[in-house]
């Protein structure tokens, strides 16, 4: 049966407007710290999880919804729970592979103002008010990241991840991009960068770049195993 633990907003979450009230700015403080807090609380014995980013417009007839959804299985497999932003399109996907397979599911979702609803196959969800939040959490619990083809948002989370890695604010967590043709563009980008001197050609080796699963799924195990002493946890529900 799936929980859910959703997150009721006092007011509308407007705050990127200039100052405010004190009242209100201290009511603003008061809704971020709750909401941090109940994510904490839910998602604390979740984990060690795996995250996946992706776009929420894919359907199910997409070969990239497919792979999603073979990456859930596979990280469930490997006895990690997979998290991703809880709404359709590749998180679904992610999720329904774990779900399907007896894995843990869960997701961090995010209330817009065209909603994005909750996708059904996972054990344990949380809403949030604020990307900043929602962001945190996605990163908090996870030992791997599997960026899916997406847009803006799943741009925002591929570097937000990227960048914190780079920084060594986050350390020895890999980062595979999955879709050779789709991130060619950005890659050959991300090359002129380094070009250029804006970052480190060394900076290149923290991206894996393929369109084959199992190669994704051996670099993150790998990966995990060499620099980690990773304890699975199994869950068991009705």
């Amino acid at each position: 049966m799936a929980q859910s633990d959703r997150i009721i907003p006092a007011k509308p979450p407007v705050y990127l407007q200039g100052p405010k009230s004190r009242t209100y700015e201290l009511g603003f403080i008061i809704r971020v710290l709750l909401q941090l807090f109940r994510g904490i609380r839910t998602l604390h014995f979740v984990g060690p999880c795996i995250t996946v980013f992706g776009s929420a417009r894919f359907t199910e007839e997409n070969k990239y919804y497919a792979a999603a959804r073979e990456f859930g299985k596979r990280i469930s497999e490997m006895g990690f729970t997979t998290m991703t932003g809880g709404g359709p399109g590749i998180m679904e996907a992610a999720n329904r592979g774990a779900f399907e397979n007896k894995g843990m599911s869960v997701g961090c979702n995010i209330r817009l103002a065209f909603e994005q609803k909750p996708n059904p196959y996972m054990n344990k969800w949380l809403t949030f008010d604020y990307f900043f939040i929602r962001k945190t959490m996605l990163l908090k619990y996870s030992y791997a990241f599997i960026v899916m083809p997406g847009g803006f948002g799943t741009m925002d989370e591929f570097f937000g991840t990227l960048t914190l890695i780079q920084t060594k604010s986050i350390t020895q967590f890999p980062i595979v991009l999955f879709g050779k043709d789709y991130y060619a563009p950005l890659m050959r980008n991300i090359e002129f960068m380094a070009e250029q001197g804006t970052i480190s050609r060394a900076d290149l080796a923290l991206l894996l770049v393929t369109d084959d699963i199992d190669e994704a799924m051996s670099h993150i195990r790998t990966f995990i195993s060499t620099t980690y002493k990773v304890r699975v946890r199994k869950y068991f529900w009705e």
